[in-house]
């Protein structure tokens, strides 16, 4: 499932004023159940329990924090797939977003929905909410495609600021400490523009039981792409899904001798 979070920012610029902006922040699922493969392709859900994509919980928590210093007005989560949706959307509200929006997709499109059809959505709700920050996770932990941000940057012809381990906004300049194979690099944005959270960007806090029970009362609105103008057609198609091979039980050696000989029988040598 993917998604994310939309939200109204208050960055103060250098004259002390507060600009109303927004933020949007890409969430998704992870299952930690065992993965099966179901007969005739496709992996089993059914009675599993998900959860929010570890990068999106940190992109969420950034968003609370940029709040809680005056920088951000509301937060609205947004998450795209079926019904089972709204429980993560929950999750969020209770973490601290305000308010949630659920794109809902039946389980036919639901089966070949990607990045690109995620990038679409969030780019369209961006606009609609008049967004000038996008924030998410860097990937999903069920896929790893690593792509939704980038995509939904080219879509909103943005700048962006990707593998974000610190942050900070002063008026309408994002500064992204970003991690690169090399070590750190500093990049410096105008919004609007699109930030992936990495690992060390923070900890998320959790969700108290009083905040528990005020997500429950929190407005859950439930669109569907068509009203948002976005096609969820892909040009992609799995061919099939499999469980890997068995692996075969070890041997034991005695001798280095007897380990030779057993890799001269496997071939190996």
């Amino acid at each position: 499932m993917g998604g994310g979070t939309l939200g109204r920012l208050g960055p103060c610029p250098a004259g002390g004023a507060r600009t109303p902006g927004s933020l949007s922040l890409g969430a998704g699922e992870r299952s930690d159940a065992w993965v099966r493969v179901r007969p005739g392709g496709g992996v089993v859900t059914d009675g599993v329990k998900h959860s929010m994509n570890p990068f999106c919980e940190i992109a969420l928590e950034e968003a609370v924090r940029l709040r809680e210093r005056g920088l951000l007005q509301e937060i609205v989560v947004v998450s795209c797939g079926p019904q089972q949706c709204q429980e993560t959307i929950r999750t969020a509200l209770a973490m601290g977003a305000d308010r949630g929006l659920h794109v809902e997709i039946p389980a036919p499109q639901y089966e070949s929905l990607g990045p690109f059809q995620v990038a679409k959505i969030l780019a369209a709700l961006a606009k609609k909410e008049g967004v000038s920050l996008v924030l998410l996770g860097k990937q999903a932990i069920d896929d790893d495609c690593n792509q939704t941000g980038q995509m939904t940057a080219a879509l909103l012809d943005w700048p962006q600021g990707t593998f974000a381990s610190a942050l900070t906004l002063e008026g309408e300049q994002l500064t992204v400490e970003r991690e690169v194979d090399g070590g750190l690099e500093s990049i410096r944005l105008r919004l609007p523009a699109v930030v992936t959270a990495d690992l060390r960007l923070n900890e998320p806090r959790y969700a108290t039981l009083p905040n528990i029970m005020k997500a429950k009362k929190k407005k859950i609105e439930v669109l569907k792409a068509s009203d948002l103008g976005v096609d969820l057609s892909s040009r992609l198609a799995v061919q099939c899904v499999e469980e890997p091979p068995q692996r075969q039980a070890g041997v034991k050696v005695e001798t280095v001798d007897d380990l030779v000989g057993k890799l001269k029988e496997g071939g190996l040598i």
